[in-house]
């Protein structure tokens, strides 16, 4: 697929999709599916109650953590493959 450049942006053709259209929800559906291959995100399954919002954002920093530790190590091992 060739390379364009564009010198303003009105030269970049018409890409938006109309709300609540069909080809709107296919290309979100697209987006998400390309996202959750390149960099799935995992939490654990559950309702968790905290005692106060700063332990919420603790838990959740912790997922967000391990979810980067586990993105790394795919992409380590990814590299020594040489993919």
């Amino acid at each position: 697929m060739p390379v364009k450049k564009f010198r303003d942006v009105s030269e970049i053709p018409d890409v938006w999709h109309e709300p609540g259209s069909a080809s709107l929800f296919a290309a979100i559906r697209h987006v998400w599916s390309l996202a959750d291959r390149i960099c799935p995100l995992r939490f654990p399954a559950g309702v968790f109650k905290h005692a106060s919002p700063e332990a919420a954002d603790l838990l959740r920093e912790e997922w967000e953590e391990a979810n980067f530790r586990a993105h790394r190590a795919r992409m380590q091992a990814s590299t020594a493959r040489g993919e």
